[in-house]
């Protein structure tokens, strides 16, 4: 079978045709980037009159800081319960509404809805939720004797923002679960069926696997979702506590960069932060997309 390619007549066009994006990709990404790095070598007074080039002290201050270690840890527990839950739940919904017949799109459209809603007023609802004073979820949880405070709780924080950035991403994983299990061929389904594979068997052997390109790709983007976009959660809900419980890395940048108005350890930990994610999206593409059947 021969591949059609496509022929521009003017050498210039499909250079033309790149650099819009090329132009939004180097200023809202390549030239913040590389002030972030070049901040992170200074050492700046809190009124910006003076900086101070110190190399490799803003890392190494970092690395030898109990309280950004700690925001490491919480970021790896954080990124792992968001991806899990998120994906896991959105996927049984997906096998569910894929089963359905007449209720198949009112299904889809409702699950769809809190894709809409910001980050930060979803935060709020689980908060409001969750409140120990006029929570109608904590107060459920005081009826079978189970105590929670998520101000005065690290375990409780977690639960509370694993949930709320859980909520928010599962519309989006159903979509691309759906559209992953109605592209799956139905007479694969119908053979396994007539072999005698009962539900559970068809799923595991057949489904699941044929589902692997889709469960990588939003692998990849719920680790970034969890490392980057859940910001606004953290800081409607816990303000990263009680006592730093849930103070992820991400918003550590903005507590010590924009409250902290310590500029050069904030870039310094966006440079990790943004190195880490690269760092996670290679192994990820090296390592998991082997197990991938395409």
């Amino acid at each position: 079978m021969q591949t059609k390619r496509t022929i521009f007549p003017n050498q210039l066009l499909p250079y033309l045709l790149l650099a819009p994006q090329l132009a939004i990709t180097a200023v809202f990404f390549l030239w913040p980037a590389g002030q972030a790095v070049w901040s992170s070598f200074l050492r700046e007074d809190a009124f910006g009159f003076k900086s101070t080039f110190v190399w490799f002290a803003n890392y190494t201050r970092l690395f030898h800081d109990p309280e950004y270690l700690n925001s490491i840890s919480v970021t790896a527990v954080f990124s792992v319960s968001v991806a899990a839950l998120s994906m896991g739940f959105s996927l049984l919904l997906a096998v569910n509404v894929n089963s359905m017949l007449r209720s198949r799109n009112a299904y889809t459209t409702l699950l769809v809805w809190p894709y809409a809603v910001a980050p930060a007023i979803a935060g709020i609802l689980w908060w409001f939720m969750f409140n120990p004073t006029i929570g109608i979820l904590s107060y459920m949880l005081s009826v079978f004797g189970i105590g929670w405070n998520h101000r005065v709780s690290a375990t409780d924080a977690m639960i509370l923002v694993v949930l709320a950035a859980s909520w928010k991403q599962i519309s989006y994983n159903f979509l691309f679960f759906l559209a992953g299990l109605q592209s799956i061929p139905h007479s694969l389904i119908e053979a396994a069926t007539i072999d005698g594979a009962g539900p559970s068997k068809r799923f595991w052997t057949i489904i699941f696997p044929l589902l692997s390109p889709t469960t990588f790709f939003l692998l990849v983007v719920n680790v970034v979702y969890a490392m980057f976009d859940t910001f606004a959660i953290i800081h409607a809900t816990t303000e990263g506590g009680p006592s730093q419980a849930t103070n992820i890395m991400v918003f550590k940048v903005y507590a010590d960069g924009v409250l902290g108005l310590n500029l050069g350890s904030s870039a310094a930990q966006s440079v990790v932060l943004m190195g880490v994610v690269v760092l996670l999206t290679v192994i990820q593409f090296r390592w998991i997309e082997r197990r991938v059947q395409y």
